[in-house]
Parts: structure tokens; sequence; C-alpha cells
């Protein structure tokens, strides 16, 4: 699937689903409500957005100083945008990494450090979820309660985390066994002609050396770097709060009652989610499923469309941003490129010749 393929899903997706959700649960109070809708509370969800990048850019920034490298500030803002635009156009929100890991490589950090900085990242927003979603569960039985699908997709979600983060931890512990299962696929790449003989042992030592760059930004991130590894963490919490506290302010502006530490909670459970539904940027399901979801926490015809609205500014607003960013700063080919699986070292020196 191309990159264009994957953006054009991710739009007829959501905004099919948008247009049914719209047709079968607004009505005039709907509507009556929304007109008479307090715009200072909209301003204020428009600012923890700010206020979520900027922590995301932060623990870009904080992950950058464990691994002893520096990224500022400003390019903290820009791969925040980029993650958003590559889990947009990818299955289970799988393709913000590489154009991280490229846009890093630009900026003279290694690929194995851009990989761990970048893989730390979202395990630390994984591993938050993680402890919050059983939590919650303990909390209000009721979210689980008659509803056995969701029930199987958060055992299915905990099962791929619990074996992500065992594969992480075999891979730090034994980085020989990444070098020669890596080899052993290059070799296999050169038998069927995807990678040509008289390279092969060049990227022998590239796969040596990223490698050891990986596997040293992880000791880094939790010896010397621990201040700054715990500050990504501060930062990681506070992100998510930002994000899940758009929804109560949204009801507030509509006069919708609510309960601020239940809204946390179910927004936490779909989040965990979300992370793992195979459509590119979990589009369809998040609308449709935040309108269900949504519907627990207020009247049917209000969840729908506070599910819409609740998506255009914690997912829509950052996509189009990184859309805007990606063609700008990387171009469509490079892009393109990344998307279909090329290493950030290839595409650099493509992109010079261009």
């Amino acid at each position: 699937m191309s990159l264009r393929k994957g953006l054009v899903i991710f739009i007829l997706l959501a905004f099919g689903t948008n247009a049914v959700i719209v047709s079968r649960s607004v009505d005039h109070e709907t509507i009556r409500s929304l007109l008479h809708a307090d715009k200072r509370f909209l301003l204020v969800a428009l600012s923890l957005i700010f206020i979520a990048w900027a922590c995301d850019a932060g623990r870009f920034c904080a992950l950058a100083h464990a691994a002893q490298e520096r990224v500022p500030f400003r390019l903290g803002i820009i791969l925040t945008w980029l993650h958003y635009f590559g889990c947009a156009v990818t299955p289970m929100q799988s393709g913000g990494g590489p154009f991280q890991v490229y846009v890093l490589y630009r900026k003279k950090i290694p690929v194995g450090k851009g990989i761990a900085i970048t893989l730390i990242r979202t395990m630390l927003t994984v591993l938050i979820l993680t402890l919050i979603v059983p939590v919650a569960i303990l909390i209000d039985p009721g979210l689980l309660m008659g509803n056995p699908f969701l029930k199987g997709v958060v055992a299915y979600v905990f099962v791929v985390i619990l074996l992500t983060w065992a594969f992480v931890g075999y891979t730090i512990a034994r980085p020989r066994f990444v070098k020669r299962f890596g080899k052993i696929a290059l070799i296999w790449m050169k038998k069927l002609r995807l990678v040509q003989s008289r390279r092969i042992k060049g990227w022998f030592q590239w796969l040596d050396r990223e490698t050891d760059n990986y596997n040293m930004n992880f000791k880094l991130a939790f010896s010397s770097g621990r201040i700054w590894l715990a500050l990504a963490v501060f930062l990681s919490v506070l992100h998510l709060l930002c994000i899940f506290s758009v929804l109560p302010i949204l009801m507030r502006s509509v006069n919708l009652p609510f309960t601020y530490l239940q809204t946390l909670l179910t927004q936490a459970v779909f989040m965990f989610v979300l992370y793992f539904i195979p459509t590119p940027g979990a589009s369809g399901v998040a609308e449709g499923g935040g309108a269900l979801l949504f519907s627990t926490l207020m009247p049917g015809n209000m969840a729908g469309v506070m599910a819409i609205i609740w998506r255009f500014f914690t997912e829509y607003i950052s996509i189009f941003m990184g859309v805007v960013v990606a063609v700008k700063m990387l171009g469509w080919g490079v892009s393109e490129d990344l998307y279909q699986g090329a290493s950030p070292e290839d595409e650099a020196k493509a992109a010079r010749g261009r």
C-alpha cells in the first residue's frame, strides 16, 4: 500500500464514519447545544493541544539528552507532528517511527540511537496506559461489562504489549541475537537478489554499528541518563493528561455534566485499544468507537458529535500539521520511500542526489 493510498483510506474512513454518526445521532437538541456552546472552552481545549505538543517535544529532547545527543525544542515539535502523520497512514499507528528516525539521522544522530529514542518515547506512553487501564477497570467495572468484544480486545492488547516488552528486553540483553538474525536476513535478501553482493559487507558493518548504538542508548537512558528519563516520564504523563482533559472541557462547553476521573479512565481504555486497530490511524474505529463509548458518559444525541469534535482536537489538527511538515520538509518522494521501508541512510543519499 502506498503513502497516498494510506492517507486516502484514512480520510475516507474518517469522513464516512463521521457522516454516518451525524446522520444517525444528531437532532434538534444537539444543534441547539452546539449553537449555545461556550466558545471560550474551545480555546481552552485548543490550548491543551498546544501544551500536549510541547510535552511531546520536550520528552524527545529529554530522551535525546539521555542518549548524549541534542534535539532542539523546535525539532521536537516537528518530530511530534511527523509522528501523527506517520501513524495516520499506517495500520496499528506504526508509521511514525521511520519518519522520526530519518529526520534524526539528517541531524547527525545515528540510526540505532534514533530507533531507541523513538521506541522509548512510544513505549513510555504504552507503559503508562498499561498501568492505568487495570486501575480503570477496577474503579469502573462497567467499562467492559456487557461488552465481550471490548473485553476481548483489551485482553489481546495486553498480550501484545507484554510480548513487545519481552522482545525489546531480549534485544537489549542479547544484542548478538539481533546481529545474527539481521545477518541471516541479509544473506537471504542477497540470495533473492534484493541486496547486491558487493554491498553485503557494508550492510553487515552497518548492522553491527547501529545495533551497538541501539543497545548503548538503552543502557545510557537507565544509567547516566536516569534524570532525563525521569523527566521524559513526567512529560509523558502530562501529555496524556492534556489529551484526556480535552473531552471534559468540550463537555463543559455545552453544559454536559461529567466526572473528570470517569472521563479520564474511559479515554485511557479507548486509547489503549486504538494503538492496535489495523486501519490507518485507527480511522473509522476511533470515530465510531468513540461515539459508542462516550454514550456511557453523556446522552446518545451528544456522544457522536462530541466524539467527532474530540477527534478533531486530539488528532486531526496534529495530522494536518504533520502532512504540512512532511511535504515541506521531506518532500512527497522521500516520505513515500520511507513509508515503503527505505533505510534512513539510503534515503539520505537519494535525497542528496535529487
